[in-house]
């Protein structure tokens, strides 16, 4: 007796294809490196991105540290000293005053 699915496989080329042994175990190896794999492709994406966001993050942060440099280069100087603290802090001379006028959205650090 006959197996049935046989001749429904003999029938069908691509069927013969699927059942072929290299074509099942390709696909077994193919699915094992994307999803179950250490190494899987999934994971590589993800790490992927976790890279690009910290070479933004040096980027920034690179960028921020010319920016001190700079800041404090300037600082060296008395006057830029006496400028920065009366910017930032609000300080002043004696008998001086001095008015703080706030814009509407607008706030003090």
């Amino acid at each position: 007796m006959k197996n049935p699915f046989k001749k429904i496989i003999e029938n069908n080329s691509w069927l013969q294809f699927l059942g072929n042994k290299y074509f099942i175990v390709t696909v077994f190896f193919i699915v094992w490196l994307l999803f179950l794999d250490n190494y899987s492709y999934l994971d590589h994406r993800l790490l992927n991105k976790e890279i690009e966001e910290l070479e933004d993050n040096k980027k920034y942060y690179q960028d921020e540290i010319t920016k001190d440099r700079k800041s404090i280069k300037k600082l060296k100087n008395p006057a830029e000293i006496e400028r920065y603290a009366r910017e930032k802090y609000y300080m002043k001379k004696e008998n001086e005053d001095i008015y703080i006028i706030e814009f509407e959205g607008d706030t003090i650090e």
